[in-house]
């Protein structure tokens, strides 16, 4: 044995197991399937703008520790996720709040905003939502559910908003004020310098290889290391034996455009049903449109973002924590449960949607049972 771990991915949750083992006094190898560290908060930088290469990640969270870790090795700008929607030209504020109602029905104050709710969830007659679109009308009414809801949500889950289940949406931010931060998190930012950047630095002194299928050759890989930490889909660890989770997948369309702004904002969400993308992501705008010495840059990136089924050989996304799906994961979980020296964490392994900050609080829980 030539290491304590082994750790299957350099994601945020691999990246910090391996960080603290290692600063613990345990030897560690990282191996990744990419050619690149950081999993999907990987970050290419292009013209001086750092991509995101696998959608938008904005850092968010309210648990401190998590916070002061992240900061240990990157610093974060102030970055404030504030999306706008557009629908057939017309521009609406995200999170639903003051300027969303203005826009969409001329009220100018909370109580007006409430009283035009009131009176459209009324005249829809909902007793006990039976699926999304009904739950989205009892919580919005029609017409924030028909302009900024319905159109999008059929294109990220490829089904009519009928025949989606009602917990999809049990709750929708909706603020009677004027305030367009997304997030409700105390803390908020993307690294300066990308993603890369920081998970390079959590990965430092470790030895790290890229382009390596652990799958394919996973008994020389579990010979060399004590134990196992997985982050890789836990059904693929067993062989696909029970049969496949599905997911939600994504695919991007990113072109460099020889102009200094496209849309103006970061994240604009497209949510009717004819444009076939969810959303356009134009990246240099995460860094407030400048390079790291604080330079205009004269060029931009976008990624045109499609939401598709998945399928095996896609990049899975999103789990479908559906019934069917999670009695196939709590069957895949107890077989996990017998591998004694193997660790299964994060996003895949874990058939579970994690925001970033959850991910490596997870990590950190499960390295103080090791250390």
């Amino acid at each position: 044995m030539r290491f304590d771990y082994l750790v299957v991915g350099s994601g945020l949750y691999g990246a910090t197991f391996a960080n603290l083992v290692h600063a613990a006094g345990k030897s560690v190898l990282v191996v990744d399937k990419r050619p690149h560290v950081g999993g999907n908060v990987y970050t290419e930088r292009v013209k001086g703008i750092n991509v995101h290469k696998y959608g938008s990640h904005i850092f968010h969270t309210n648990n401190k520790v998590v916070w002061d870790y992240v900061n240990r090795f990157a610093t974060f700008n102030r970055f404030t996720n504030s999306p706008v929607a557009n629908y057939k030209g017309e521009i609406y504020s995200l999170p639903f709040n003051m300027y969303t109602f203005n826009r969409m029905w001329g009220v100018t104050t909370p109580e007006e905003a409430v009283a035009k709710i009131d009176e459209q969830r009324k005249a829809f007659v909902i007793t006990g939502p039976k699926n999304l679109e009904e739950q989205a009308i009892s919580l919005v009414g029609t017409d924030i559910y028909e302009k900024l809801i319905k159109g999008y949500t059929e294109k990220q889950w490829g089904r009519d908003c009928k025949d989606l289940p009602a917990f999809i949406i049990k709750r929708l931010p909706v603020r009677l004020t004027f305030d367009n931060n997304y997030f409700n998190a105390l803390y908020q930012g993307i690294p300066v310098g990308g993603y890369t950047k920081m998970v390079e630095q959590m990965l430092e002194g470790i030895d790290v290889r890229l382009d390596v299928d652990y799958l394919e050759h996973k008994s020389e890989f579990d010979a060399l290391a004590e134990k196992v930490v997985y982050t890789a889909p836990i059904d693929a660890y067993f062989g696909y034996k029970l049969g496949y989770l599905e997911y939600r997948s994504v695919r991007f369309e990113t072109e460099l455009l020889d102009k200094p702004n496209f849309q103006g904002n970061a994240v604009v969400n497209y949510t009717d049903r004819e444009t076939p993308w969810t959303r356009i992501i134009e990246h240099k705008w995460f860094e407030f449109g400048k390079d790291e010495q604080g330079n205009d840059l004269p060029k931009t990136v976008i990624s045109r973002e499609y939401s598709s089924e998945w399928k095996p050989g896609d990049e899975p996304y999103y789990p479908v924590n559906d019934d069917k799906n999670e009695g196939l994961y709590a069957k895949y979980k107890k077989l996990a449960e017998q591998e004694k020296n193997v660790i299964f964490g994060g996003r895949l392994a874990e058939y579970k949607y994690y925001d970033m900050d959850q991910v490596i609080a997870a990590s950190l829980d499960a390295v103080s049972q090791q250390i």
